[in-house]
């Protein structure tokens, strides 16, 4: 099958930029992993928060699996010997840049975030991550990307397990009014990584929460081990080769209703036993509070000081200094978007680590030391 729309459209970018000896799509895979946003998510949460285990799965990570296995889904569907044609480079591409604006601490950080930022504007990561590649990135200037790989970032969403069978819209998203996840991106390759995204991170949470002590290998659901396997690597290799064999001379892709009804078992499961883990849902308590308190805290600063970044950069705190910095540093997005607090305050504190965050609320919720000047010792 073949995308429905000219390769025109796929290519264009926001701005002009002269070829060189890049391929685009691999273009804009340099684009995303020389970013600062790409850099960071090294020390994001993908479900463990800020692990002091180094072989705990981190939301980098995350996008390298999936992008691989959107790639090797892309290039079996090529060699199946059905009618396709699809580029694996533009996959990998959309699977590197499709969580570039996911909120420290995952999935919680990203809902007390949405519940802070309330009715002024939608937070969802698929949305932020497009906002990120197209206006925040590189000091407000964006990473320029191709239509096809924005298009797959925000569409992307991977978390309704219910749907299965993807293809692609007929016409282009508008993607500067998305704002919400009833889009299907307009390509097989971003239809591919939604899939992808599920592949990718099923069987690698088992796999941690093992490591974690929350279950063993022998709590996966009997149905699921006898036909998936009961490692990350099994699950992964049953469900790229299912995509492929079920979806090789379809005009869809996805999983057969077999594969499908065992990957929506093992996500119930993976809710059940490790997302809601009292462990976790013990850790959130904390999460709600440092999310909550950073918002306020940067709200308040913005509210008293505004844009006079003089006044921020005489500050004791290096936390306010940082921040004034930041909306320095954006200041021609803010005010052509009329200096909105919720949503610059969102965007500061989505783009920050796991570590940094905490960081940050150890900084504004103790104390400076006093620092006395150096003299005669006392007699």
């Amino acid at each position: 099958m073949r995308n429905p729309l000219p390769d025109e459209v796929y290519l264009r970018r926001t701005k002009p930029v002269a070829p060189d000896i890049r391929a685009e799509y691999f273009r804009d895979q340099t684009k995303i992993i020389h970013s600062y946003p790409f850099r960071r998510l090294k020390h994001k949460a993908q479900v463990f928060y800020a692990p002091d285990n180094d072989h705990i799965c981190t939301r980098i990570e995350h996008v390298l699996h999936v992008a691989t296995i959107a790639a090797t889904v892309c290039r079996g569907l090529n060699l199946s010997g059905g009618d396709w044609a699809l580029d694996t480079e533009l996959a990998y591409a959309i699977g590197l840049g499709h969580d570039l604006g996911h909120a420290p601490f995952g999935h919680e950080g990203e809902k007390e975030l949405a519940a802070k930022l309330g009715e002024a504007k939608a937070f969802m990561h698929e949305l932020n991550s497009y906002r990120v590649v197209e206006h925040l990135a590189n000091h407000g200037q964006g990473l320029n990307l191709t239509y096809a790989v924005k298009d797959g970032i925000i569409c992307h969403n991977g978390e309704d397990f219910a749907q299965n069978g993807f293809k692609p819209a007929s016409a282009p998203n508008d993607l500067e009014k998305i704002r919400g996840r009833d889009h299907m991106p307009c390509t097989y390759e971003g239809c591919i990584v939604r899939l992808s995204d599920r592949i990718a991170y099923l069987g690698r949470d088992v796999e941690d929460a093992v490591t974690a002590g929350l279950l063993v290998k022998a709590d996966l659901p009997p149905r699921v081990a006898k036909a998936l396997g009961d490692s990350n690597t099994d699950i992964i290799g049953a469900l790229i080769n299912d995509v492929v064999a079920c979806s090789a001379r379809a005009e869809a892709v996805g999983f057969s209703a077999e594969k499908h009804e065992l990957v929506m078992e093992l996500g119930r499961f993976n809710y059940e036993r490790i997302y809601y883990h009292p462990k976790l849902v013990k850790f959130r308590r904390h999460i709600r509070t440092v999310i909550h308190s950073l918002f306020d805290y940067f709200l308040d600063l913005f509210a008293r000081h505004g844009t006079d970044f003089k006044a921020y950069a005489a500050m004791d705190l290096e936390a306010d200094r940082n921040f004034g910095h930041y909306i320095q540093q954006l200041r021609a997005v803010y005010e052509a978007e009329g200096f909105q607090p919720k949503v610059m305050v969102t965007d500061y504190i989505a783009g920050m680590t796991d570590s940094f965050a905490l960081e940050c609320m150890r900084r504004i919720s103790l104390p400076l030391p006093m620092h006395f000047p150096r003299g005669q010792r006392p007699g």
